[in-house]
């Protein structure tokens, strides 16, 4: 899907190295600001515990996770909206994506400078938030210029559209994201949704931390939760140092025993990648069995047709039925289908069935 998730901060906080966690890239990282003019994009896989369960119990070939992009934009700074430091090219980089992930500098390090002079992670989301606030503004009151030109010629929602958008540069102009501004849904598509305005993309928060700071966080991060207590985001902890040394072990054997030294379940990447697949509105749906257990990716609520056709189109053009077994029914019963369908756990969904997250997907169909 065409789907990007940008990974944004201040320059010098450790992003590109959890890029290469992510996307098994090789991304250059270096300790001088503003060293890249380039994003760097990858493709990441959603490790989902549920498909590995689904192999246990019936055997494929091979196991393919989910996956979604990630755009790495280099480092920005205080000013950039003005062309400080890498300056505009990459608030339009931000702009192209669907949801952003803020990584914070929340560990301390000497050799590696902050560009601000000191460590504080609440002040780098203010400095972060305002730049994109100034981006905003600006093309807010660009749009509102072209609707007075269209008012004049008898546009009858221009003046609407006025109304609506000097109210919402109002709320930038107070340091406001326009993700928290109150519009109807219907004004929202009409007036703001072609803007694709930074601070309207939903935004979730990595804590980059030391490995000692791992598994309980730090001062840092407490700060960080105390800021955004009152919002709807998500925080997610992650050693990127740590977490780059896991990416570099070759077996899954050597991986495990790791994680377990450093007190962790699993790679805080994995956590952080389910976040984010979750911010973009997505889910998983599975095709069990033969050639391959596979996870797929659609929009919630996704009809069953079009969840049919990200397998193969010919299967949404000829789509008869779905026959769907939910991943906990699968589960309790072993995988078994002949008891599946003794319980009456197999289930068969017509064109106006919505896809559920973790639906184990038969398509029956004909072309």
């Amino acid at each position: 899907m065409a789907l990007k998730c940008g990974i944004i901060g201040i320059t010098n906080t450790g992003k590109t190295t959890i890029f290469n966690c992510l996307s098994n890239k090789k991304a250059e990282a270096t300790s001088f600001a503003f060293s890249t003019n380039k994003s760097n994009i990858g493709l990441v896989k959603v490790q989902d515990p549920r498909l590995d369960v689904i192999d246990t119990l019936i055997k494929a070939k091979k196991v393919v996770p989910a996956v979604m992009d990630i755009v790495d934009i280099p480092g920005l700074a205080k000013g950039s909206s003005e062309g400080e430091g890498v300056g505009n090219k990459f608030l339009i980089d931000i702009q192209n994506t669907n949801a952003l992930i803020h990584v914070l500098r929340c560990f301390d390090d000497e050799s590696l400078p902050h560009v601000e002079g000191s460590v504080d992670p609440v002040r780098d989301i203010e400095i972060l938030n305002m730049e994109l606030q100034f981006r905003d503004l600006d093309l807010v009151m660009r749009k509102i210029g072209r609707l007075e030109k269209a008012k004049k010629t008898g546009d009858k929602d221009a003046k609407r559209g006025i109304d609506i958008l000097s109210n919402l540069q109002e709320h930038i102009e107070n340091f406001g994201n326009v993700r928290d501004f109150e519009i109807s849904e219907e004004d929202k598509n009409k007036f703001v949704e072609d803007m694709y305005l930074l601070t309207d993309k939903p935004i979730m928060y990595v804590c980059n931390v030391d490995e000692d700071s791992a598994v309980d966080g730090n001062e840092y991060v407490e700060q960080v939760k105390e800021a955004l207590k009152d919002q709807n985001t998500q925080i997610v902890t992650v050693a990127g140092a740590l977490e780059a040394d896991i990416a570099e072990l070759e077996t899954q054997e050597e991986r495990e025993e790791f994680l377990a030294d450093v007190g962790l379940k699993e790679p805080s990447v994995n956590v952080m990648v389910r976040t984010a697949y979750d911010l973009l509105d997505l889910e998983s749906f599975f095709t069990v069995g033969g050639e391959e257990n596979r996870a797929w990716t659609v929009r919630k609520g996704t009809l069953a047709p079009v969840a049919a056709g990200v397998i193969h189109s010919d299967l949404q053009r000829g789509f008869i039925r779905a026959e769907v077994i939910s991943y906990d029914d699968f589960v309790d019963y072993k995988g078994s289908e002949v008891k599946l369908k003794e319980a009456g756990k197999l289930r068969v969904e017509g064109k106006n069935y919505v896809v559920q997250d973790g639906d184990i997907l038969n398509i029956r169909f004909n072309v």
